[in-house]
Formats: C-alpha cells, sequence, structure tokens
C-alpha cells in the first residue's frame, strides 16, 4: 500500500493538473469567450495548457 501511495503521490502536479486545471481551464475559456488558437476546441486547449504546467511542476518540482 505504501509503494502504491508513494508512486502515485509521485505524479501528483501530473493528476492535480489534468483533475482540477483541465476543468478550470476549459470552464474559462468558454465564459470568457477565448478562441483557442490552432482551432482547438476548449476542451482540448484545456489539457494542452494544463498538461505543460503539470509536466512543467512535475519536471521542476514545484509550481512557481
Amino acid at each position: 500500500m505504501t509503494v502504491i501511495l508513494r508512486q502515485v503521490f509521485y505524479f501528483g502536479p501530473i493528476i492535480f493538473a489534468v483533475g482540477f486545471l483541465v476543468p478550470l481551464i476549459t470552464q474559462a475559456s468558454i465564459r470568457l469567450g477565448f478562441n483557442a488558437p490552432l482551432g482547438l476546441s476548449p476542451l482540448v486547449f484545456g489539457f494542452a495548457l494544463a498538461g505543460i504546467l503539470g509536466l512543467v511542476a512535475q519536471v521542476r518540482g514545484r509550481w512557481l
């Protein structure tokens, strides 16, 4: 059980990005009427932006 939790917490920034930031970015872009570049849908734009932020946080070890 400890090994599984340790692996889950290791990927915490990516899980947070997918679970929290994707819906937040998607809903904010829809609400603000922001047109995503390259004709992406708001959901795909949310996944792309949150994925990049989560990956950077994962590599650097911090969000800021």
